[in-house]
């Protein structure tokens, strides 16, 4: 729910009924202390069903500055709080030691916990986000029919179906800046795929994290998809919500999300 802290998201989940939420590790304090997240656990009676562990370029020296260390706190974290999921994204290419060791650390954290380590797709950092505004960027996917040039940030690529893992989560978001097929990536990721970050996105240069249905992902379809394949993993409303100008809109936006989730979900 960025960019609001770790109590807001709490607040608003209790408010608005939804099922738990994903903690987000980054440089806010509380979101770093598991004590401090079991209190608001219990204050908004609220569950977590999942962690993100601090692997964002802005959470690098969140829990250290060892990735492989991070991620076994992720883990730890999550099994104390009761959350069922630990969601990594791919290791960054500097990242040599971890990158090499990655899929072997994710294999023998799950061996030794109940926690499923979800990697997740990410996408290409597109040479297109420095040509102009995000509408722009968007057209110019649509045209071409794919990103364009650029560069991947990770190791050995932003689709985790490359490597191959036992669970995976599937973001909307990344899918479409990176131009990719969603259910072609959710097919791949098959059983695997056992958590969902719904959200959506116009193909722009730069990661987006619509209100689902209000771009250009095939949100319906996937969750319909989801459904009819037997899924029983989470689905996470993960949108960015900073141009909401007042905590009513903040609100419409996040009750919107949670409707097109349960409608679309429900078996």
């Amino acid at each position: 729910m960025y960019p609001q802290n770790t109590e807001a998201a709490f607040e608003f989940a209790a408010e608005l009924g939804y099922d738990g939420i994903e903690l987000m590790v980054w440089a806010e304090s509380v979101s770093q202390d598991v004590k401090a997240v079991q209190a608001l656990v219990r204050k908004y009676a609220v569950p977590v069903q999942a962690v993100h562990a601090p692997c964002l370029l802005i959470s690098q020296r969140v829990w250290g500055a060892d990735p492989v260390a991070k991620l076994e706190k992720s883990v730890r974290a999550a099994e104390t709080l009761g959350a069922r999921t630990v969601v990594v994204h791919p290791p960054f290419r500097w990242q040599r030691r971890y990158a090499e060791g990655f899929a072997d650390q994710v294999r023998e954290l799950e061996g030794r916990s109940d926690v499923a380590v979800a990697v997740e797709n990410m996408f290409p950092m597109r040479a297109d986000r420095f040509w102009g505004r995000k509408a722009r960027s968007a057209e110019r996917l649509e045209k071409r029919g794919g990103p364009g040039p650029g560069l991947s940030a990770f190791a050995p690529s932003y689709d985790p179906t490359d490597t191959g893992h036992e669970h995976y989560t599937l973001d909307l978001s990344h899918t479409a800046t990176a131009g990719m097929d969603a259910i072609e990536l959710a097919n791949r990721m098959g059983r695997g795929l056992t958590h969902l970050h719904l959200a959506d996105g116009r193909g722009a240069s730069v990661d987006e994290h619509l209100i689902p249905g209000h771009g250009t992902q095939p949100c319906a379809q996937v969750c319909r998809h989801l459904v009819e394949t037997g899924f029983d993993g989470q689905a996470v409303l993960e949108i960015n919500t900073q141009n909401a100008r007042t905590r009513a809109e903040r609100a419409s936006m996040l009750a919107q999300s949670l409707s097109f989730a349960r409608e679309h979900l429900t078996r």
